[in-house]
């Protein structure tokens, strides 16, 4: 990989920020993007959820009956409604490849909330990692960086008709 660990997205929505906080983690499941570029699961895509503590999962359910799982990760720090961080791993990833991090900040403004996601810990995936799709590391970075882009967006347009 090269230098740059990590993708940084923000976006602004407008409602304050105890309710920014609550709709990323509470609400994930109706903002967070459908389709297989950000769910698992084919035609039986499932529910992403969290469980909103410390050491909580982050999880996805799928398949027929919605009896399988992935577990995404763990929260790694949970500091309503300033900050929420926890582990990332795909769903190709292998026991032996190493987890990613995702912190997410939500600041005050006047008229809302800003909303920075931080996807860190890029670089020890190796070159042939699945997740690269084959991709060089600065078009790779570019992509994961358009995929939270669009996320940031789905947040946005889902705060804006809560």
């Amino acid at each position: 990989m090269i230098a740059g660990d990590q993708v940084r997205v923000q976006t602004f929505v407008r409602i304050p920020q105890r309710d920014a906080f609550d709709v990323f983690t509470l609400e994930i499941d109706a903002w967070w993007r459908q389709g297989p570029a950000y769910r698992v699961g084919g035609k039986h895509v499932g529910r992403i959820s969290l469980e909103p503590q410390l050491g909580g999962r982050v999880l996805q359910t799928y398949g027929p009956a919605q009896d399988r799982m992935h577990v995404i990760g763990a929260i790694t720090a949970w500091d309503p409604p300033a900050h929420v961080a926890f582990s990332w791993r795909g769903i190709n990833f292998k026991d032996s490849d190493a987890d990613t991090f995702v912190d997410v900040w939500f600041e005050a403004a006047t008229d809302g909330t800003r909303v920075t996601v931080q996807h860190r810990g890029l670089a020890a995936l190796r070159d042939n990692h699945p997740v690269r799709h084959g991709k060089p590391a600065t078009e790779f970075l570019g992509a994961f960086a358009r995929w939270w882009g669009s996320l940031a967006t789905a947040l946005r347009e889902h705060a804006a008709r809560s």
